[in-house]
């Protein structure tokens, strides 16, 4: 079955590939410590919807390139104020 991730957009620099950002919370085995561990993921975006800031889904697909295993699956929230675009 297919990774399934939730993270932030850091970039979208590149054509059609977002850099998702993902943050979890694990426990040192032996001091107990709560402690922040991310991870980037290089996702494709076909259509570029996704900007910098927003929340996404990327789903695990078959390798696309070198670095890009995962597509975007859905645009799960933009940040306040983001401006929307105007199809004319």
């Amino acid at each position: 079955m297919a990774r399934k991730l939730t993270g932030t957009v850091v970039s979208d620099i590149q054509d059609k590939t977002i850099v998702v950002k993902t943050v979890r919370r694990v426990t040192h085995p032996l001091y107990r410590k709560q402690y922040t561990v991310g991870k980037k993921y290089q996702a494709h975006d076909e259509k570029n919807e996704a900007q910098i800031g927003d929340v996404v889904s990327i789903v695990e697909v078959r390798p696309i390139s070198k670095n890009k295993s995962f597509k975007l699956d859905s645009i799960i929230e933009r940040p306040e104020g983001a401006a929307e675009e105007v199809v004319s």
